[in-house]
């Protein structure tokens, strides 16, 4: 199993959301650079970057800190929030980022999710961010109707490899992942699923690595220091 470290960006900065609320964030560092930086030295090998006014917003504000994110550690990135269209997509992955990740667009417009499949393959991910049993978009601040289900069939047919799985209401949380979610999904599907969203403790990381599951996405737990990324690194390994 890979650990994704994740670096949520907004204005240049390393922040976290609370459940994916803008109103409740706090602000863990002015240099994020310094950050993933941190993540190599643990031994950490990937890192999972979210450009959060992207994702609000669209386009990419934070452009410059995500590129200066991947030179200065050189580790693989990938980079999800606002990333809507097939000029975006373009964008970052000619700038050397690894692998792109598409959330609302993939619910919304299933043409450009096909075009940039077919073009770029497993380079591009596609994020399934769950709110009771639905997919959100807009940044998670509107809830679709398309369900979990309906959603991953759909990926699975079009020939997403990737699907960064978030359950909204455990993200930031710290109150342990969903573990039946992920169990369920990873048995019923033939996809490359990473877990995201509450992974808040060893038990957590133990219980994923156990279930063969392909990533885990570190957030809060790494900033509090309820997760000892060295630690965990060499737990998966």
């Amino acid at each position: 199993m890979i650990l994704f470290p994740a670096i949520d960006i907004v204005g240049g900065k390393a922040v976290r959301l609370y459940k994916g609320d803008y109103d409740q964030m706090t602000v863990y560092s002015d240099h994020p650079e310094q950050i993933a930086l941190d993540f190599k030295n643990c031994g950490a090998t990937h890192i999972h970057i979210v450009d959060l006014e992207g994702a609000r917003d669209g386009g990419t504000p934070n452009l410059d800190t995500v590129m200066k994110l991947k030179k200065q550690s050189n580790l693989f990135c990938e980079v999800g929030g606002g990333i809507r269209n097939m000029e975006v997509v373009d964008r970052y992955l000619s700038a050397g980022i690894d692998r792109v990740i598409l959330g609302t667009a993939a619910i919304e417009d299933e043409a450009f999710l096909r075009k940039a499949v077919k073009q770029y393959g497993e380079r591009i991910a596609v994020g399934a961010d769950i709110r009771e049993g639905f997919i959100a978009v807009k940044g998670w601040l509107e809830r679709s109707q398309v369900t979990v289900d309906e959603f991953f069939e759909r990926m699975q047919d079009i020939g997403v490899k990737t699907i960064i799985c978030t359950d909204i209401n455990r993200d930031g949380a710290m109150r342990g992942t969903n573990l039946s979610l992920y169990r369920t999904m990873s048995r019923r599907y033939h996809v490359d699923i990473t877990a995201s969203g509450g992974v808040s403790s060893m038990d957590d990381i133990t219980a994923l690595k156990e279930m063969d599951l392909y990533g885990a996405i570190i957030g809060k737990a790494y900033y509090t220091g309820a997760i000892d990324l060295k630690k965990a690194v060499e737990a998966v390994q």
